[in-house]
């Protein structure tokens, strides 16, 4: 079943208090999801955040040397 005709459905069966208690919460959800729009980060908007970076970053890590 569709979901526009099963939540029809079932707010009929509301009195009319609770179709408007409906009401005020498909208003909410639309204003929370309204605000959330997705951010899309700019190419670069990380650089300078890595102040450290060691020499041998690409040695094997002495916590391994079992597993290898």
């Amino acid at each position: 079943m569709e979901y526009t005709a099963l939540l029809q459905e079932k707010v009929q069966l509301l009195s009319p208090i609770g179709q408007q208690e409906v009401v005020d919460y498909a208003d909410f959800l639309l204003l929370k999801y309204k605000s959330q729009k997705p951010v899309k980060p700019l190419a670069g908007c990380m650089k300078g955040t890595v102040v450290f970076m060691d020499n041998d970053f690409n040695a094997p890590l002495d916590d391994f040397k079992d597993y290898m």
